[in-house]
């Protein structure tokens, strides 16, 4: 009798544990001066450059498009039409930083404005200050 409670112990915590949720892959690398022949040897492909903003307190918390909750300090975006998951590395031209985000969000349509990013990601390509800057987005492919 001691073994089987024992053995179901056991079982509940390895489905515990696989059910647990993990961390989603969102990367912080930064591309420092990273230029396009190099980031085209990143495995990436162009897709637009245009005007990027950020969006942070007012959504911390709230569902995305997604599904997913909103969390301001992780490496996501939102986008008028990329499929929900697609990583994007996105280039700051004003100073050439770059960030890896994932598109978990929709945002509404504004001139010229293509990509919304969280507050982490804004941080990571030191846009904070100018409050949108011009980037350029590549999709990285698998």
């Amino acid at each position: 009798m001691k073994i089987n409670y024992l053995l179901l112990c056991a079982l509940v915590i390895v489905l515990f544990s696989a059910c647990a949720s993990s961390k989603r892959f969102t990367s912080d690398k930064v591309f420092d001066n990273a230029d396009e022949t190099q980031l085209e040897s990143e495995n990436l492909e162009f897709i637009e450059q245009g005007i990027a903003s950020y969006y942070a307190d007012e959504y911390h918390g709230k569902k995305t498009a997604s599904g997913e909750i909103y969390n301001m300090n992780d490496m996501t975006a939102a986008h008028p039409n990329l499929p929900f998951g697609v990583f994007l590395l996105v280039k700051n031209i004003k100073n050439s930083k770059s960030v890896v985000v994932r598109v978990n969000d929709r945002m509404p349509y504004f001139k010229n404005r293509i990509i919304d990013l969280s507050l982490g990601a804004a941080k990571k390509l030191e846009m904070i200050s100018d409050g949108t800057v011009e980037v350029k987005i590549y999709r990285v492919k698998k």
